[in-house]
C-alpha cells in the first residue's frame, strides 16, 4: 500500500487528487464538529451578501453562510458517494459472476436482463423510488448504484470471461474449490483494474447525481446541506448574483475531476504490469 501511495504521490495527477480528496474528507470530518457559522443562522438583513470577513463566500437567499454549509454537505456527498461505490461494486459483482457462472441459462438470462435494464436512465429509477420512500439519500444511493453496477457488470463481462475459462481456474475448479472461491480468488483480480476504474468514474457521476436528482426534488431532503442543495437554490439567481453559484459548482467540478484522476491514478499505481516498483517489491 505504501508503494502505491508513494507511486501516486509522484505524478502531478495522483498529487492533485490525493489532496483534493484528503481535503474533502478533512472538512468532512471538521464539520461535524465546527463550521465558521451556525448553520441554522439567517439575517434577512443580510441575503445574498457579498464575500466578507464574517462570510468568507457570501450568504444565500436566507442569509445564511454559504461556507459553512458547503462544508456541512461535504460529509453528505461523501457518504453518499461511499454509500454508491460500495452498493454499485456489491450489486456489479453480483452480477459479473452471474454472467460467468457454469449454467448456461443463467448467464445468458443475466446477459439479456442486463442489456435491457442499462437502457432504464437513472433519473427514472430515482422518480419511481422517490414515490414510495420520498426524497431522501437512500433514494440516490439506490438509483445511482443500480444503474452503476449495472455498467460495471458490462463493461467487466468480457475480462471476466476471459478468467473463467482459464486453464487455472479449470485447474482450481478440478480441485475441488467452490466456485464463489473461484470467484474472488481467481476471476475478481483479473479485473480489478477495470473496477477501480469503473468505481471511481461512478464516485464522480455520484457527485453530479446528487446535485441533479436534489435539484429534481427526488434527492436530499429538504433541509439537509448538500452541495445540490446549495447549487438548486441559487441557480435561478445566477444572472443576479453569480457568485453563490460558481462556490458550489466550482467545488462539484474540481471533486469530480480529482475522483476521476485518482481512480486512473490508482489502477496505474497498483498494476506491476505497469508499476515497476511493484514488481521489485
Amino acid at each position: 500500500m505504501r508503494i502505491v501511495l508513494s507511486t501516486m504521490w509522484s505524478h502531478g495527477t495522483g498529487r492533485f487528487a490525493l489532496i483534493v480528496l484528503g481535503l474533502w474528507m478533512l472538512i468532512s470530518v471538521v464539520s461535524l464538529f465546527w463550521t465558521p457559522q451556525s448553520l441554522w443562522k439567517t439575517d434577512g438583513y443580510h441575503v445574498w451578501a457579498a464575500p466578507s470577513r464574517a462570510h468568507w463566500l457570501g450568504t444565500d437567499g436566507t442569509g445564511a453562510d454559504l461556507f459553512s454549509w458547503l462544508m456541512a454537505g461535504s460529509r453528505t456527498n461523501l457518504l453518499i458517494v461511499l454509500l454508491t461505490v460500495a452498493f454499485a461494486a456489491a450489486f456489479g459483482l453480483l452480477l459479473v459472476a452471474m454472467m460467468v457462472s457454469r449454467h448456461s441459462a443463467l448467464a445468458h438470462g443475466s446477459v439479456v436482463a442486463i442489456d435491457a435494464l442499462i437502457s432504464i436512465p437513472t433519473v427514472l429509477i430515482a422518480l419511481m423510488l422517490a414515490v414510495p420512500m420520498g426524497a431522501s439519500v437512500a433514494v440516490i444511493v439506490l438509483a445511482c448504484g443500480f444503474g452503476y453496477g449495472l455498467n460495471l457488470a458490462r463493461v467487466a463481462r468480457p475480462q471476466a470471461l476471459l478468467a473463467a475459462h482459464s486453464m487455472y481456474v479449470e485447474s482450481a475448479l478440478a480441485n475441488g474449490a467452490s466456485a464463489p472461491r473461484v470467484f474472488f480468488t481467481h476471476i475478481v483480480p483479473n479485473i480489478m483494474p477495470v473496477l477501480i476504474v469503473q468505481c471511481s468514474l461512478s464516485a464522480g457521476t455520484a457527485v453530479l447525481a446528487e446535485a441533479g436528482l436534489t435539484y429534481l426534488g427526488v434527492g436530499v431532503p429538504s433541509g439537509v446541506p448538500s452541495w445540490g442543495h446549495s447549487l438548486s437554490a441559487s441557480v435561478r439567481f445566477i444572472n443576479i448574483y453569480p457568485l453563490t453559484v460558481l462556490w458550489p459548482g466550482l467545488l462539484v467540478t474540481i471533486v469530480v475531476v480529482a475522483l476521476n484522476l485518482f481512480g486512473d491514478a490508482l489502477r496505474d499505481a497498483s498494476d506491476p504490469l505497469i508499476n515497476p516498483r511493484l514488481r521489485g517489491a
